[in-house]
């Protein structure tokens, strides 16, 4: 019985993610073949998030997660799962989820197919846009509260969430050598 071999190509994917604005997106080439724990730590990096929460991905019904006995049995194990199995041709999607208390959705979308480059770093990350929200922050609607109070030094919440958070934080930052490093680490 002949197995049929997938070709190697590099997806260039679009991550989004949802319910935030302004949007907070990034733009990565990944080998097709990739996994789907590859990906999730692909993604972790290259949004900031530490891997500190559990994850998700789901196309339609499908649902794809590392099994754990004490939760949902129609969780299909991600260790067996390659992206190219999931996303067939440009603007094929596939959710993400990661942090089930705070609900981080992320849309990645298939945007193109491009040829294999031998040489080439993968995964890679091209662009983006605007800093990770901090972990734990509340979700959606924590982040906005939080990025609302950062916006005005009046606000009786400012030198608290200044506190909490360094001064290191700008919701507008996105460092793109920070992201591959953080691929090239993951």
């Amino acid at each position: 019985m002949s197995q049929v071999v997938a070709l190697r190509r590099v997806f260039q994917l679009h991550l989004q993610l949802e319910h935030v604005q302004p949007l907070i997106w990034r733009r990565l080439l990944v080998d097709s073949r990739i996994s789907l724990p590859e990906l999730h730590n692909a993604i972790q990096a290259v949004m900031g998030w530490y891997d500190s929460h559990l994850h998700e991905f789901f196309q339609g019904r499908l649902r794809f997660s590392v099994p754990d006995p004490e939760f949902d049995a129609e969780v299909q194990d991600e260790r067996h799962v390659r992206l190219d199995q999931l996303l067939k041709k440009p603007q094929d999607t596939l959710h993400y989820v990661y942090d089930f208390g705070d609900d981080w959705l992320h849309l990645l979308t298939l945007e193109a197919i491009l040829p294999w480059q031998p040489n080439q770093v993968l995964p890679l990350c091209t662009q983006g846009a605007r800093a990770c929200p901090p972990e734990d922050c509340g979700g959606p609607p924590g982040y906005a509260e939080l990025l609302e109070v950062m916006a005005n030094p009046q606000h009786p919440e400012y030198d608290d969430m200044i506190d909490m958070l360094g001064d290191e934080f700008s919701p507008e930052d996105f460092d793109l050598e920070f992201a591959n490093e953080g691929l090239a680490n993951s």
